[in-house]
Parts: C-alpha cells; sequence; structure tokens
C-alpha cells in the first residue's frame, strides 16, 4: 500500500474512533480532554494529508523540461534562496526526496531533477555513464543560471556529486553524500547487495524484449562496471563535504570511511541502525545535519578537544 494511502486510511480510522468516543465515552463519562485530544488527533492527521499532498515527480504547478546535451530533462524547483541541488540513485526519481524538498525549500531554492534514463528524463541511447551524469547536472545548472550550489546526492547521485565536484568543482559549494561507492567490485557491496543486482538482471531478462527492460539494463549495467573513481582523486576536490552511510548500508561501512579518509576537507557520520535509505528513515536528523552543514564554516576539530 502506498504511503498516503496507508495515511488517509489511518485518518480514517482515527476519525471513526474519535466518533466512537463521542457517542460512548463522552456520554458516559463526559471527559473533555478525551474530546480534545481526540480532535488534535483528527486535525493532525488532516494537516499530514495536506502536506503530503505534492506529488513530487509529477508536479504539474512546477514541472518543466530542459533540453540539453541531446536529452530532455525534467526537473522541478521548490522555494527560495540559495541554489541547492538534490541528486536522487540508480532508478530513481525526484519523488525519493519527499522528505527532503520540504524542509530544505523553506531555506534553499531547491532543484532537483529525474536523471538521464530515469524518471521522467526519458534517454534510450545504448550509452550511460556517472561522468555522463555528472556533466548533465553541470549543464541543467548552467541552463538554469546557477553559477554554484549545494548538492546532495543519494547512492549514485552521492556518486554523481563527488564527480561534479571534481569535473565542475566551481559548481559545489558543499556536498552531502550518503551510500556512494567509488568502484564496482562486490568487496565493497553487502552480499545481499550483490544477490539482489542479479536477482534484477534474472528478472529483467525473462520479460519481453522492449525500450523499458532495454533501460533498466542499463542502468544495472552502469552499476556492475562503474564507477571507477581513484580514491586519491577526492583530494582534488576543494569543497567541504559530508559523507554519510548507514552502518548496514549495502555499501560497506569501511569504504565510506575511505571515501572520507580521502578528501581533504570531510564531516564523517555513520547512522547506527540504518541500511541504505539514511536520508528516509532518519529523515529529520539527516536534513537538520545537512542544514547544519551547510551553513556552519567547516572547522576541523583537535583530537584533544576535551575540557581542559
Amino acid at each position: 500500500m502506498h504511503y498516503r494511502d496507508r495515511l488517509e486510511k489511518i485518518c480514517l480510522l482515527k476519525r471513526d474512533k474519535f466518533t466512537f468516543i463521542q457517542k460512548i465515552t463522552m456520554r458516559k463519562y463526559a471527559y473533555p480532554f478525551i474530546a480534545l485530544f481526540a480532535l488534535f488527533t483528527i486535525l493532525t492527521c488532516d494537516a499530514q494529508q495536506k502536506k503530503s499532498a505534492i506529488n513530487y515527480g509529477s508536479n504539474k504547478a512546477v514541472g518543466k523540461y530542459i533540453t540539453t546535451r541531446g536529452t530532455k530533462f525534467y526537473y522541478e524547483v521548490y522555494g527560495k534562496g540559495e541554489p541547492l541541488l538534490l541528486i536522487h540513485g540508480n532508478s530513481g526519481s525526484i519523488n525519493n526526496f519527499k522528505y527532503q524538498i520540504p524542509y530544505f525549500s523553506k531555506y534553499y531554492k531547491v532543484i532537483i531533477a529525474d536523471s538521464r534514463a530515469q524518471g521522467k528524463s526519458v534517454d534510450y541511447g545504448d550509452s550511460l555513464s556517472y561522468e555522463m551524469m555528472a556533466d548533465d547536472f553541470n549543464a541543467i545548472l548552467d541552463t538554469l543560471r546557477v553559477k554554484s550550489a549545494y548538492v546532495i546526492g543519494w547512492s549514485d547521485g552521492g556518486i554523481n556529486g563527488l564527480l561534479l565536484a571534481l569535473r565542475h568543482p566551481e559548481k559545489v559549494k558543499k556536498l552531502a553524500e550518503t551510500g556512494a561507492n567509488l568502484i564496482p567490485d562486490t568487496s565493497v557491496f553487502a552480499s545481499a547487495g550483490n544477490a539482489f543486482m542479479e536477482m534484477s538482471i534474472k528478472e529483467l531478462n525473462s520479460q519481453p524484449p522492449s525500450k523499458e527492460t532495454k533501460n533498466q539494463l542499463k542502468l544495472i549495467h552502469m552499476m556492475q562496471i562503474e564507477p571507477n573513481i581513484p580514491s586519491a582523486s577526492l583530494r582534488k576536490i576543494k569543497c567541504p563535504v559530508f559523507v554519510i552511510g548507514g552502518d548496514h548500508d549495502v555499501i560497506m561501512p569501511f569504504h565510506t570511511l575511505e571515501i572520507y579518509d580521502n578528501i581533504n576537507e570531510a564531516y564523517l557520520w555513520i547512522v547506527p541502525k540504518s541500511g541504505h535509505a539514511t536520508l528516509q528513515r532518519y529523515h529529520d536528523e539527516f536534513n537538520k545535519k545537512v542544514h547544519d552543514f551547510f551553513t556552519q564554516p567547516y572547522t576541523k576539530p583537535q583530537w584533544d578537544d576535551w575540557d581542559k
């Protein structure tokens, strides 16, 4: 069941519960605070329904297209302020950031696009690479006349963010990335991740040939042979980077640590009790920490930072 459907069902159940309380409990005991609590619950559900009413990734009120580098990219913009670019993961879409857009649009001009060959940014070409996608985002920012932006990247979006900082350093003020990897070697993936990838390929190959299945196989194939970013090259990144990963991420924590170790100005956050979806499972904490990272100057703590 979709998140919004579950929410509506919960709210309806709570409305029914309130009606029951009115008819039975209040008539018998006449406790005003029960009615007040039930009313608050209903109003909270109504507010949540209104808040989640925006269909990010299919919002006709703000959705637009940019044609650049031979592809028509779908994008949406929310809020005002300093530009913030959000980049989703493999086979994802704008909607993956449904917990981030409402929060960050209060402080930034949030720019988010469906990556090449994903979401509404259709590209049935044979070639696809992370470098190609990093250059896509550079071109999108150029088209929108954005000289530089804060960047949040998840999974493949984190890889794209690292490459954007390497290939177009003037475009990235600060980067927060979660769940990125530098190499496609199976040693940096949890065993369940490798098994999932093989299962996905087998399932796609069993389906009748189509443009859609060919496109999905292209995306998975890219993950099997890329990225190929030498860890030492990360030392060329000029902007501060917030390196994030789950302690049970599909990307092994030791590899996340390797990324952190090779960036000159970096912070590290290994999220306890988290898999790959750090920004969804712990969205409130994620949003606040990343916002603090963007707004506060980078400082390197001293190792002996105890009270003197």
